[in-house]
Parts: structure tokens; C-alpha cells; sequence
């Protein structure tokens, strides 16, 4: 049995797109770092950051790839919100593939967030116990308020089948 049908296909190319409702914030950006530890100054010393060459603090690299959590939208059941493409795909269980980060531009406390999710391809594999698998690809844009490129997170989902026949 495939699991890739052809309304799973028809759904490459598919994107959502959202936008942070206010600015980043120094706030943020310092419990950011705060929450995961890092205690680099840039993140929390306007001086010393001015001193590297930026206008103001800027935010830790990964908390770009966090600002979609904070739009309000409605989580599926998995936790993400908007873009798990909604596949319910019966007799799976979702694993995290993982994601491959790309930072180009530091973002500060007054950027707005926008965030691109575009479903760039689904594949069918099978797994190394004979189980089918279906090998979802996005990726995430994260643009400021002026178009201007932050970064890109390519996230890999796999739908596993739950049985190998």
C-alpha cells in the first residue's frame, strides 16, 4: 500500500505565510537567550553590540525560527501552527526528520517577523524494517518588514507506517 496518494502530491508547492504580530522586542530577545542559556552580550548589551558593528542588540540566531509560534494561530495535534499540512495520514506515527538551518542577517528588537512556509516535496521510502515511510520536506523563509532575508530552516517530517507489510 503507498502511502503518497495523489491528493498528498497535489499538495507540493502548497505555502502559508505569517507575520508576527508586533516587533521582536528586547524583551524577547533577552528571555530568549535567557531560556537557552546563552549569555552572548550582543544579546543584551545595546554598547556592545554597537561596538561589533550592529545598530542595537540583536537576537539569538534561532529565535527567528521561533516567531511563528507567537502569531495566535490554532496548533494541530501535533503543535504546529500552520504548517504540519494537516496530513493525517491513518496507521503512522509522525518523527521529526529534523531541520537544517541557514542565518543570513542578524535580526534586532525592531523587526517584524514574517515567516514563508512552502511544502517543497513529498517522497516515498522504505524504512530499513521494510515499513513504509512518507519523507515530507519544508522550508521556512523568515523575512523582515522590509523583504529583506533572515533565514531559511528546511524542516524533514516522516510519516512512518506502523506496520512493515
Amino acid at each position: 500500500m503507498s502511502l503518497l496518494t495523489p491528493e498528498i502530491e497535489a499538495m507540493v508547492g502548497r505555502e502559508v505565510v505569517y507575520t508576527a504580530p508586533e516587533e521582536l522586542g528586547r524583551a524577547a530577545i533577552r528571555y530568549f537567550a535567557q531560556a537557552v542559556g546563552d549569555r552572548n552580550p550582543l544579546y543584551t548589551d545595546a554598547a556592545h553590540a554597537r561596538e561589533h558593528g550592529h545598530p542595537d542588540v540583536i537576537a539569538p540566531p534561532t529565535l527567528l525560527c521561533e516567531t511563528n509560534q507567537f502569531t495566535g494561530l490554532p496548533r494541530d495535534d501535533h503543535g504546529f501552527p500552520g504548517h504540519g499540512w494537516d496530513l493525517e495520514i491513518p496507521g503512522t506515527r509522525l518523527i521529526r526528520g529534523g531541520n537544517s538551518y541557514a542565518f543570513h542577517r542578524p535580526a534586532g528588537p525592531s523587526d517584524v517577523v514574517t515567516t514563508t512556509w512552502r511544502l517543497e516535496a513529498v517522497t516515498e521510502r522504505t524504512a530499513g524494517n521494510g515499513a513504509a515511510m512518507l519523507v515530507v520536506t519544508s522550508v521556512a523563509r523568515y523575512t523582515d518588514q522590509h523583504g529583506t532575508l533572515l533565514a531559511t530552516n528546511e524542516e524533514t517530517l516522516i510519516h512512518l507506517a506502523l506496520d512493515p507489510r
